[in-house]
């Protein structure tokens, strides 16, 4: 199938696993050119997601997002914060208070406003970027007196699983974390999104609480092995 067709059985299944309730698909788009992206565009993805800073400038500059919200959701270097700022919407990866310190310093300086969400090392992996979820408070309150950074939600990226379902407990432990704040209502933050689950287990994560997918080979096909 191609790109319209793997957009549109996506979301059926999207629909039949959270019955009721709208999930955003982003359409993790790393490796694919700027006409794939146009193309997924086209198809109805609801936001372009970049891991690659680089990646990101320059399909921006060939204008491969038009129409569509961008998300950063690679990990962010502290020395690329300047480059993104102002140019992702949505920063899916905040995950130390140094990083928002500066991320809220560029915005600052840009005199806008930079949603992000926080990033959750929901299984203490040692490989992967992300908070531990026992210093989201800490962060949060931190997070509560920045002027320029807007808490939108929290994001993560559970360990590779073989087995179907075998995320399930992470997404419902990051589902337990979301509810919460947003039961504790801090100032500055607002829990309006929880992005996870990706090719292998969009579904589980939607069933499970999660109001953003970050899916790529299922939309674009397996990339090549030097990506």
């Amino acid at each position: 199938m191609g790109i319209t067709e793997n957009v549109a059985a996506i979301k059926e299944r999207l629909e039949k696993a959270a019955p009721g309730r709208r999930v955003l698909l982003v359409a993790a788009t790393k490796m694919n050119d700027a006409d794939r992206v146009r193309q997924a565009i086209a198809a109805g993805v609801d936001a372009c997601g970049e891991n690659r800073v680089q990646e990101l400038l320059e399909k921006h500059g060939q204008g491969a997002y038009t129409g569509r919200p961008l998300h950063f959701i690679g990990h962010l270097q502290k020395n690329k914060v300047r480059q993104i700022v102002g140019v992702a919407d949505l920063i899916e990866s905040a995950d130390s208070r140094d990083l928002l310190r500066r991320i809220d310093a560029r915005a600052g300086e840009l005199g806008i406003i930079q949603d992000v969400l926080l990033e959750i090392n929901i299984a203490g992996e040692e490989s992967k970027s992300g908070m531990a979820p026992e210093d989201l408070p800490g962060i949060l309150a931190y997070a509560a007196g920045l002027g320029a950074v807007r808490v939108r939600g929290l994001m993560s990226i559970p360990p590779i699983c073989e087995e179907p379902g075998g995320n399930r407990p992470f997404f419902a432990r990051m589902n337990e974390l979301f509810v919460d704040i947003a039961a504790k209502k801090y100032d500055n933050v607002s829990m309006d999104f929880l992005s996870m689950g990706m090719s292998g287990d969009y579904e589980d994560a939607a069933a499970m609480g999660a109001n953003i997918v970050r899916v790529g080979t299922a939309i674009f096909g397996a990339r090549s092995r030097s990506a």
